[in-house]
């Protein structure tokens, strides 16, 4: 997989570069290829905003660069071109798995107010949002999208069973985890994860699912508030 990113601030995507995700990109499972937007900008001093027409506070940044720099990057139009923005489609964990199917995926992201509808308009596949509130730009917002992305990229994770037991992977929320040692500070493992019955142990991971779902996400219990 190759995920392009077009940012103003590269510099901020360093944490994907650490741990289990650094670790893949190393290995080379998939490939992030960083571009700074500023460097398309034909504006003298390398400007990439400008005040909104109508009026409003902020600034846009202007369509030029980021089409430029789209263009240069992905001529062909082969990737899935998405903008983070508050107006777009929730990532959940099924679309994080979607988009784990596509080879290549390019992200843009916004700063300021905003960017020009018409490179939008333009150029990108769909607009993706990871929560109802506003960040001052989206490389948080495409850092989450990637990191949940890769979970279900193969090899990515050090189990393949990990992307597959954790919350929402059925529209739960995940079970209680436990290790060594037995007792810390007065509390116990639960005995049912300690002797040996694998039936017993599955059935009550999927009862402390659904038990935490129902206090914590009862929305995700579809069948129940159905009924």
């Amino acid at each position: 997989m190759t995920i392009d990113v077009l940012t103003l601030f590269p510099e901020m995507f360093a944490p994907l570069k650490t741990s289990v995700i650094g670790r893949a990109l190393d290995a080379g499972v998939f490939d992030l290829r960083l571009t700074d937007i500023r460097a398309y900008s034909k504006d003298k001093h390398l400007k990439c905003d400008d005040y909104p027409y109508g009026g409003g506070a902020g600034m846009i940044m202007t369509p030029q660069p980021i089409y430029d720099a789209i263009a240069a990057v992905d001529p062909q139009h082969e990737a899935r071109r998405i903008y983070l923005s508050p107006k777009g489609e929730t990532l959940t964990a099924k679309k994080a798995q979607a988009l784990a199917q596509n080879e290549r995926l390019l992200f843009l992201c916004g700063h300021y107010e905003g960017v020009d509808q018409r490179v939008l308009d333009l150029c990108i596949d769909e607009e993706l949002s990871i929560g109802d509130y506003v960040l001052t730009g989206g490389e948080l917002a495409a850092m989450v999208t990637i990191d949940s992305l890769l979970r279900f990229v193969p090899h990515v994770l050090g189990s393949e069973d990990s992307a597959r037991d954790e919350s929402f992977s059925a529209d739960l929320l995940e079970y209680p985890q436990y290790t060594r040692p037995r007792v810390f500070m007065g509390l116990s493992v639960p005995d049912v994860l300690v002797d040996g019955h694998h039936g017993n142990v599955d059935k009550w991971r999927a009862s402390e699912a659904r038990r935490i779902t129902k206090q914590n996400r009862p929305d995700l219990l579809k069948e129940e508030n159905d009924t």
